[in-house]
């Protein structure tokens, strides 16, 4: 694996376009904001996760990537870039004109290989187990499991089947949720209920590719990889967490026919088949996503590390 070199005139369009890609999403959050108005759907991406609306604007083409250019100078000065050494330009047939810069892939592993190694395996485990299917949503019912009683996480919003008919989904069904980050804002009393009990220590082993909170953590997994990762594979992994958050919210108890959103009436014979036609078809894109994601931790790893050629 050669470094590549690109060219003002290459990589300066990439960086446009994908702002300008990422503005789509972040402007209208920016602008609710400002405004301290909520979005049950559109915002999670922003709120739930880690990653800022201007870290997600920076675009990066990844690790093994030489950038030149005026534009690239201001990237020496990034956190994980770095300009190229005397030899490395030499070998590569450029000078300090060209103003040449990549990512320190070195700095990057010292600081993030806990991280690293960490979305290695929960990405190849999930990867290798079948995915379950026809948990038709019920995490999120789970959550609002009791509302009388306690604090629901969407508290401006009205339940569909109100209190008492979402108690009923909830003890009617069969929950067996993997997703730790799910089980964890269950309501007290739907604890019990669900019949595994994943703590973070069994992540690792409970992740499975039919949960859509598992699949929309790609996007978790892809920023925890900037800037080694290309930003055009973040986006698509945003992307598609973005549209498996529609459909999580569509099957919620929560009434969403105001925003916009058909409910996907789980406690219905139909409801359940669209949801499970929906997670077979979300699951299956995922695994290529996740494939991806797993070709290129691979190529981080030591003994993976490319020589200097054109």
């Amino acid at each position: 694996m050669p470094l590549t070199v690109l060219a003002p005139e290459e990589w300066e369009p990439r960086a446009l376009a994908h702002a300008e890609r990422a503005r789509a999403y972040t402007e209208p959050y920016l602008r609710r904001r400002a405004q301290q108005r909520k979005h049950p759907v559109e915002d999670f991406l922003f709120t739930y996760y880690t990653q800022k609306p201007a870290q997600l604007l920076r675009w990066h083409p990844g690790a093994h990537t030489v950038l030149t250019g005026p534009a690239a100078v201001e990237r020496a000065g990034w956190k994980f870039y770095r300009p190229l050494t005397v030899r490395e330009q030499q070998q590569l047939n450029l000078n300090d004109d060209d103003g040449a810069v990549t990512v320190d892939l070195a700095a990057f592993l010292a600081a993030r290989r806990e991280a690293v190694d960490f979305a290695r395996i929960i990405l190849s485990g999930t990867a290798a187990r079948p995915a379950q299917l026809g948990c038709f949503g019920l995490h999120e019912w789970a959550m609002a499991y009791k509302s009388e009683d306690n604090a629901i996480r969407h508290e401006y919003l009205n339940l569909r089947l109100g209190s008492s008919g979402t108690d009923e989904v909830v003890e009617t069904n069969r929950i067996r949720c993997t997703h730790f980050d799910a089980f964890r804002f269950y309501a007290p009393q739907a604890v019990p209920l669900n019949e595994l009990q994943p703590t973070r220590t069994t992540q690792r082993t409970l992740e499975q590719p039919g949960c859509l909170h598992a699949n929309m953590d790609l996007y978790k997994w892809a920023y925890k990889l900037v800037p080694a990762l290309p930003s055009e594979l973040v986006m698509d992994c945003f992307e598609l967490a973005w549209r498996i958050r529609i459909m999580d919210m569509k099957a919620s108890p929560y009434d969403l026919a105001e925003w916009g959103y058909p409910p996907i009436a789980i406690e219905t014979q139909a409801g359940r088949a669209d949801y499970v036609r929906a997670q077979r078809e979300f699951s299956a894109e995922s695994q290529l996503k996740r494939a991806q994601l797993s070709k290129y931790i691979n190529q981080l790893q030591p003994g993976n590390q490319p020589g200097v050629g054109r």
